[in-house]
Parts: structure tokens; sequence; C-alpha cells
């Protein structure tokens, strides 16, 4: 896909719902007593694999283009399915879905696409074991594919090394299915739309500090779950108002998740003319409008307990530094080498061959703005942050800008291409 420079952007985009949470609402709602009904649920590849999982768990999902309907059959619901159960490309999917399976009375085999099938499952596997799982990776890698033989499982408390609400969720899911309550306990604390989604449900979950705690075998009830928009495909439009001359973008129906909303503080840090508008609580989850301005930005340094607040967001901060006067530094980020691509060496990759003046270090990297981009061809190396990144950097590059692998975005955000040409000013 070929873009090019823009004077300008103006208009309004709503915000798709959150994948996050759009993933959870299916897993939830299955493990519930009754229906549950989504709205504003992410029509995105990874939540639609999701919804196929379940299918072959036995739920009767309905998937239209209102709503979505899903007839959970309790927490012991399930059915055996008759072949592997394929995530995709969601992180998601594989690892919050083994935390439930391990508790099954039965066997699953899980796998994904060939990005899933080298991302870490080590990080599950390590304390789903501790709780008695039969949890093996059919290649001996510490990766997908996973066989998950269903066990008795036992309560505990674990100390998780890394802050992942993927970590934390799956441990917490098995705890559903535990014989005594289970805790994770995070290094700095992740974002915490399973705990309270699932206090919505029903279970009885207690965080305290940076520790989550769940209570086993809840009495689940279907509900109506009304889904914010994502705040990381917020990222990208507010990010293109602030670095694009003569802009001003309304940004509809954002989360703001105090676990989520680092991209914000962070903006703001940099000079950013945000104003928040029309707060409100939808679903336990707060959200608004945001009002997003063209400004003059200036370097910072991220690092430290925001990083789990924005960590899918980083890609695009690297891009706002480079128009941003002075230094950026972006440290304690070393999740980035294991997400969809080692998103480290994408961006600076990427970035250096637009003229940027970037460095990478093991844990993120150190970016000189104020030089100006040039067209390039980006390779995105099928990660849909690194795409939607660069197709905002794009527009205020000069000449002509190259994304291939541009159609990885259906991952996350299907009309995110329609959405940012309606707000290019011919």
């Amino acid at each position: 896909m070929i873009f090019h420079k823009v004077t300008s952007l103006k208009g309004e985009v709503t915000i798709p719902g959150d994948k996050s949470i759009s993933h959870r609402a299916v897993m939830f709602g299955s493990l519930a007593e009754g229906t549950t009904e989504v709205t504003n649920f992410l029509q995105g590849a990874d939540c639609l694999s999701t919804i196929s999982c379940f299918r072959k768990l036995g739920i009767e999902i309905e998937n239209t283009p209102d709503r979505i309907l899903i007839h959970g059959k309790g927490l012991h619901g399930l059915s055996e399915p008759t072949d592997t159960l394929d995530t995709g490309n969601s992180g998601t999917t594989t690892r919050l879905i083994s935390g439930i399976l391990a508790g099954q009375p039965f066997t699953t085999v899980l796998n994904g696409d060939a990005s899933i099938q080298t991302r870490p499952m080590k990080r599950i596997i390590t304390p789903l074991s501790m709780m008695g799982a039969d949890i093996t990776s059919l290649k001996g890698n510490d990766c997908a594919p996973l066989r998950i033989c269903g066990s008795q499982l036992h309560g505990i408390t674990y100390q998780s090394p890394v802050a992942s609400a993927q970590v934390k969720s799956c441990v917490l899911l098995a705890g559903l299915y535990a014989d005594a309550p289970t805790s994770v306990a995070e290094p700095i604390l992740s974002r915490n739309h399973t705990e309270l989604m699932l206090t919505g449900f029903g279970a009885k979950v207690t965080s305290s500090g940076t520790t989550a705690t769940i209570e086993p075998e809840p009495d689940l009830k279907g509900m109506k779950i009304e889904i914010p928009g994502d705040i990381s495909s917020a990222a990208y439009f507010i990010a293109a108002g602030l670095i694009i001359p003569n802009s001003e973008i309304l940004v509809k129906n954002v989360g703001i998740n105090p676990t989520r909303d680092g991209i914000l503080r962070v903006a703001k840090e940099m000079g950013g003319d945000i104003t928040i508008l029309n707060e409100k609580i939808s679903g336990g989850e707060p959200t608004c409008d945001l009002l997003v301005r063209s400004s003059s930005l200036k370097g910072v340094t991220v690092g430290g307990e925001i990083i789990p607040t924005l960590i899918d967001e980083i890609p695009m901060i690297a891009v706002m530094a480079c128009f941003a006067e002075g230094t950026t530094i972006i440290k304690d980020a070393q999740e980035l080498k294991v997400k969809e691509s080692n998103r480290i060496d994408t961006v600076v990759t990427n970035l250096k061959a637009m003229g940027a003046h970037i460095e990478a270090t093991d844990d993120g990297m150190i970016i000189e703005g104020g030089y100006p981009l040039h067209g390039a061809v980006i390779d995105s190396h099928l990660d849909h942050r690194i795409a939607m990144s660069f197709a905002v950097g794009a527009l205020g590059a000069d000449g002509e800008t190259t994304i291939e692998g541009a159609d990885c975005v259906k991952i996350s955000y299907p009309e995110f291409y329609e959405s940012l040409k309606s707000l290019i000013q011919q």
C-alpha cells in the first residue's frame, strides 16, 4: 500500500471495540450460565479466532453486525473439541484459553500461525504446571503447538517475573477450577480488564497493589457488555492529529482505563494538545472522546511503571518522537522483542530507512527528533502495530512510502485505512 505526505487532517473517527475486552467477553460469557450480549465487539481476525475456538468447545455463539450473543453453559459446560483449536495470530487467545483448558476433563491441542509458533509460552506453562496442569509444548521449544490434558488444579500464589495481563489472566482463569484461592503478583500492575469483567460476571476477585486473587468455583451469570473503543487503535489517530500540521481530530469512544492510558500521559508530556470530552463509565470501564490538535512536541523519557500501560503503542510513540524536538528515550521495554515481530528491530530498521536518527538498545531505543523523514519501503513483518504506525508516519514524510504486508491491520482494525483516509484534507 502506498502513502504520501498530507498537509492537514480534520474530522472525526469512531474507534472500534477494544481487542482485549472483546476476547474476554467471549471467553467469560462462554463460562457463564445463560446468554451474554456483547455490543461494539471488535470484528478483527484475532477476536474471530476466539469465537471459533469456543464454538469448537461446544458453545453456541451468534455473530451479527449489531451484537454477539454467547449462549454460555456454565463453568463446566465446555465439551472436548474434535480437532486442534486454531488461535490464528492471537497471543491473547492462546494464553488465556490455556488457563481455562487446564481445568477441563479432556485433552486439547492448541496451535496458531507461524508467528504464534514463535511466541514464548513458557511464561504460562510454568505457573500452570505449578498448579498441577499437564501442559506440553509439542515441539519441545516452549512454544505452540501446546497439548493440554485437563487436570485437578491447585490454588497457588504466583510471583510473575513479567508484568503481563495475558499471564495474569491465564493463571486467574485456571484459578476458577482450582481447589483453593489463586493469587498472581506482578512486578508492575498490568491491564486489569480480566479482574473488572470477571467481577461483573459474578466471580470473587480482589486486588491489592499489584496482586490479584480469585476464589474458585464461582457462579457466573450472563450479562450485557458494551465494549469501549480500543485505546491502542485510537493511538494512531492521536499521533496523527499531533504530528500533521493544521489538524484537528475528534477521536470518539475511547477506553481510558488507567492501566491502559499511558499513551495519553506520554503525548501530554510531549506537549500534545489533547482535550478529554464526554467521560462516562461503560461496563466498569471509563470511556471518553478525545479532541486532538496539531502540536509542537518535545522529546521525553518513557520507562518504568508506565511501560505496561502503553506497550502496544510504543511503535507509534517512536514515530511521534521523530517529529518532536530533542531526544526521546524508550527503556524497560524488553517485552517488545516477543510481540508479533521483534518491535525494537522492526521499528528501528524501518525508521532508519525513512531517515530517522534512531538507535536500538537492549530494552528499547533512543530517537533524536527533528530530522525530516522521507518515503521508503517499509516491511511490516505482518505486524499490525507496525503497519499502522508507519502509515501515520508516512503522512508526515516527504515523498512516497510503500508498506509491504499492509493488510495485516485486519488483525485488530479492519477499517483502519478507510478511517485514516476519511480525515485527509484534499
